[in-house]
């Protein structure tokens, strides 16, 4: 794994892109994702934050290949991922360049099978003789912390983090250039959330693949992501260094999440009153004009686009209106990582 992460480093560039992907699903046909854009390199870990329904499983599934894009592409290691159909598209699933852990790994996890023999199926599938097959998965187990005796219990024999653990591994067998993890901490307890995302840290070295964590905790993303892009009803309305958007977010969804999320001493970050909804209504423009108290006529008669470079915002006033709330803290203190 070290030596495969080794590759990627020395050749550069993304491993994923995402670049103008719109997605509809249902008949008829919903807009569930419009003009997405983002990336993730080697030894990377970036966030994707937004509330329920804001189409974070959606690109998920995309990234995969599970869904068609009606516009744009998503390109893995290389590989035009959307582009690909049949044969070609069961093969790419077949390398497991792109590996998914679940949020829910007692109910992704065969409650029948042992922990080696799920974390070792997809070496199973692909012919891998058993005495190889049994020393990658010691090796995948001992990679995510857990003791190779563990790999003869079932999923209802250990605990919620080793099952997590378990998961991951599974995942990571088969040297992933992407992974993508749902929520993978949220049906975890504290002692073993820090565990779990301390484990995707180390990983981030050990494999160099990107990692890509979806999650509607941003305490959490704050400790171990590089990036984070913030998902509203399809559109990344803000991305950039984590630190950076979580302490001076620019787009007032960004500001409304981070002031909902308790910090590490379990006070809020700034009242929410400051960023209270405005009257429901369908937006016009800009896709946020209905909720945002800073809209203006402009906001909803003109599309926000993202603004260029490394710190993008969908914003048609990210520079005035911060201006017009007052009391700002780190959301998380320096040296306060999980």
């Amino acid at each position: 794994m070290n030596e495969r992460g080794e590759r990627a480093g020395q050749r550069g560039g993304p491993l994923l892109q995402v670049r103008g992907l719109s997605v509809s699903l249902g008949r008829p046909a919903v807009p569930v994702l419009s003009d997405v854009h983002f990336t993730a390199g080697a030894r990377e870990i970036v966030g994707v934050v937004g509330e329920t329904g804001s189409g974070k499983t959606t690109l998920a599934r995309a990234v995969l290949g599970l869904v068609r894009p009606d516009r744009g592409t998503v390109e893995v290691d290389g590989t035009t991922v959307s582009a690909l159909r049949g044969r070609a598209l069961r093969e790419h699933r077949r390398r497991g360049t792109t590996q998914y852990v679940f949020q829910d790994p007692l109910r992704s996890l065969d409650p029948a099978l042992t922990l080696a023999a799920s974390v070792g199926e997809a070496l199973t599938i692909r012919g891998v003789p058993p005495a190889e097959r049994d020393e990658r998965v010691r090796a995948a187990l001992e990679l995510v912390g857990l003791s190779p005796d563990l790999g003869e219990r079932t999923p209802g024999q250990v605990s919620g983090g080793q099952r997590q653990r378990a998961a991951i591994a599974r995942a990571v067998i088969c040297e992933p250039r992407v992974l993508l993890c749902d929520e993978p901490v949220s049906a975890l307890d504290a002692a073993h959330r820090n565990h779990v995302l301390r484990l995707l840290g180390e990983l981030r070295a050990t494999l160099g693949a990107a990692i890509v964590v979806i999650s509607h905790d941003l305490v959490s993303l704050a400790g171990v992501a590089d990036r984070v892009a913030v998902l509203y009803r399809g559109r990344i309305v803000e991305q950039g260094p984590i630190r950076e958007v979580f302490d001076d977010p620019r787009h007032p969804y960004t500001a409304l999440l981070v002031a909902s999320a308790p910090r590490v001493t379990g006070r809020r970050r700034h009242s929410l009153d400051v960023l209270r909804r405005a009257a429901p209504g369908e937006p016009g423009g800009c896709v946020y004009a209905a909720r945002c108290p800073f809209a203006t006529a402009a906001c909803a008669a003109v599309p926000a686009t993202a603004s260029a470079g490394d710190r993008s915002v969908a914003c048609h006033h990210a520079d005035d209106w911060p201006a017009r709330t007052a009391g700002r803290t780190p959301l998380v203190a320096e040296g306060a990582r999980p």
